[in-house]
């Protein structure tokens, strides 16, 4: 694993982990300027099980699939190899990530689903664990299916 000395720490006293919260707000108000999308502001209360599934179960999935086994195979694999701050296990199991979003998708969404993927993959080689990671997923989903999701 790639730890650095925060890894002592718990992710909740780490400031990298509050600026990757602020990332999320600052990547949904550019959107919101390029988009200018008619935001329904009560739908998750009209249709609770089309926003609660994707982001509350399918982040805990996706991050025990993709950052607890993927990304751990490939770091044994790997060693621990990395490009400045990300591990090539993440750059690795980010491109799979993205790749498998491209099923449900539009092109453009799913491409742009790799940088969130490294974020996850950052906090889960810098901690060793999936609490941090699980609970930016569920950020950054409830965010952007609240503001740019129409349920239908």
């Amino acid at each position: 694993m790639i730890r650095s000395p925060a890894a002592r720490h718990p992710f909740w006293q780490d400031p990298l982990f509050y600026a990757a919260l602020l990332a999320g707000l600052l990547c949904w108000l550019a959107l919101y300027f390029v988009q200018h999308p008619l935001i329904q502001w009560g739908w998750p209360l009209r249709e609770p099980w089309q926003f609660l599934l994707p982001v509350l179960l399918y982040p805990v999935v996706e991050e025990i699939v993709f950052r607890g086994l993927i990304q751990e195979l490939v770091h044994d694999y790997m060693s621990q190899q990395s490009l400045g701050p990300v591990s090539i296990a993440n750059l690795l199991t980010s491109f799979l990530f993205a790749g498998m979003h491209f099923i449900y998708h539009a092109p453009l969404w799913a491409a742009l689903v790799f940088f969130p993927s490294l974020v996850f993959g950052f906090f889960k080689d810098r901690t060793g664990r999936l609490t941090a990671p699980i609970l930016l997923h569920v950020f950054y989903n409830a965010g952007f299916l609240w503001l740019f999701t129409t349920p239908g």
